[in-house]
């Protein structure tokens, strides 16, 4: 009985689980090789998405995005929240017992008084022509006049002296051509164009049906550029006081410009408005608009970098910002925590100066603000915390940058963050500066851009005007009005 040699048949076998193990090893180095690389696309994929839904995320409560940009689901979002942080303040809706309200207030010299008497008697029905009167009852109609375009015709008479030499006199100088409108029409243009930002073509179509007689949109073109060459030393006048000012705030945004991306930038206060348009954003504009380089005061802004260029003010920082930056880091869930305490604190914070502003107090007491100093450490200890260092080899992931990122910047700007703790007369926000900077942006969305660059410096000088006179109590007309009656209104100066 034959049969092959069983060590033979040992060594095949071997040989052939030794090439099945060799290929087996190799598969697994493979499919380890392709873990890794899985775990690694994982990683990436978690970090997009993470930081895709942050961003799909994004609204007016928790980044610099304007409320017209919100869906439907965020501001309504947005309305539970302000609703929420509400309290009752126990008053009814409506006006309030005691208060005077807002109505026509009678003037004690109308332009023109009509008399209505009675024809005959309400019982018997014999004439009243002759009866005496007994009493009277009146009230006041304030309203347009009929006749709404007045024409004046001015005359320039030659005359011949004696000697033989004749003299023409002068025309007023609102008699520039031989029709022309007069400083009335020329202040509701621009009162309309630059004050309330309606297109020209519409201004024109309004002033048309208004006045009865046609007005042109090259005519209402023209004004924003005549106004502004009118204004004289205003600017420097404007630029000087806010120089002077212990507290001011700044801001900007973009805007286009004969197709290409300005800026405009603002310097306020609660009375005071410097609108400019400058090329560029950083501290090229800044100084070149003059401003900021001499303002020695406080200054309220959004820690945008060129600021801090400027070491012979102090900084605060706007604290909306940072509530709309801890908001966007409390969605985060590692974040969550510490941005929550953050956002507490400082609208807590924000309660007590105002209450202390309100009992005329100079300033909060010292415990007061040391326990708030405190407060904001820990919570900054805790805020590091949750941030650690990402592992060798990784840098960290953009959504992993938001709350680091916030973490720091608290970290490196206590004293100008709680500026307005140490300082009552700084705001706690820089919602002044927003408020002016918005109609600059509002201009472009309801007329579009502006087509040249003396177009965008012209309105910006004008709305520097306006916002300013109106800030003071000035109506905005009246002093358009005295613009183009070539006696423009000055800013008054303290005593």
């Amino acid at each position: 009985m034959g049969g092959g040699d069983p060590t033979d048949e040992l060594l095949a076998e071997c040989a052939r689980l030794a090439a099945e193990n060799a290929t087996l090893v190799a598969d697994n180095a493979r499919l380890v090789a392709e873990n890794v690389e899985l775990r690694a696309l994982v990683e990436r994929l978690e970090a997009r998405i993470a930081e895709l839904e942050h961003r799909q995320g994004r609204n007016s409560g928790n980044s610099s995005l304007p409320p017209s940009r919100d869906d439907a689901e965020a501001r309504a979002a947005q309305t539970a929240k302000r609703q929420s942080r509400r309290t009752k303040s126990g008053r009814h809706q409506g006006k309030q017992p005691g208060d005077p309200g807002a109505h026509l207030a009678r003037v004690t010299d109308p332009d023109r008084t009509v008399v209505h008497s009675p024809s005959e008697c309400r019982c018997c029905g014999a004439g009243l022509g002759d009866a005496p009167v007994c009493g009277a009852e009146s009230r006041q109609v304030f309203d347009l006049p009929e006749k709404r375009a007045e024409v004046t015709e001015h005359v320039a008479e030659r005359r011949r002296c004696d000697c033989g030499t004749e003299t023409k006199a002068a025309f007023p100088s609102e008699a520039t051509a031989p029709t022309c409108f007069g400083p009335a029409v020329r202040a509701a243009g621009l009162y309309l164009i630059v004050r309330h930002h309606i297109p020209i073509a519409r201004a024109a179509e309004i002033l048309t049906d208004l006045l009865g007689v046609p007005v042109s949109t090259g005519f209402l073109a023209s004004l924003t550029a005549e106004a502004a060459d009118g204004l004289g030393t205003f600017i420097d006048d404007l630029r000087d006081a806010l120089a002077d000012e212990p507290v001011a705030g700044a801001d900007e945004t973009s805007v286009r410009v004969a197709g290409v991306k300005w800026w405009f930038h603002v310097c306020c206060t609660a009375l005071l408005t410097f609108l400019g348009v400058h090329p560029n954003r950083g501290i090229a504009a800044t100084d070149d608009l003059k401003v900021l380089p001499r303002f020695k005061g406080t200054l309220i802004h959004d820690r945008w970098a060129p600021y801090w260029h400027y070491s012979g003010m102090r900084h605060a920082i706007c604290n909306s910002h940072l509530l709309r930056d801890l908001a966007a880091a409390g969605e985060i869930a590692t974040q969550k925590a510490w941005a929550d305490a953050m956002a507490s604190l400082l609208v807590d914070t924000k309660r007590r100066c105002d209450a202390a502003r309100a009992a005329h107090l100079a300033e909060l007491t010292a415990r007061q603000r040391s326990k708030i100093r405190a407060n904001y450490d820990n919570i900054v200890a805790v805020a590091l915390a949750a941030n650690p260092a990402p592992p060798e080899g990784r840098k960290r992931t953009r959504t992993e940058k938001i709350g680091y990122n916030l973490a720091v910047a608290f970290r490196g700007h206590p004293d100008e963050i709680l500026r307005f703790v140490d300082d009552l007369t700084v705001s706690f926000d820089n919602n002044q500066s927003e408020r002016d900077l918005r109609m600059a942006r509002l201009q472009t969305k309801i007329s579009g851009s502006f087509r040249s660059q003396r177009g965008a410096k012209s309105f910006a000088t004008v709305r520097s005007y306006i916002e300013t006179g109106r800030k003071h109590g000035a109506n905005p007309f009246d002093i358009l009005l005295q613009l183009f009656q070539h006696d423009p209104w000055t800013i008054p100066r303290p005593t």
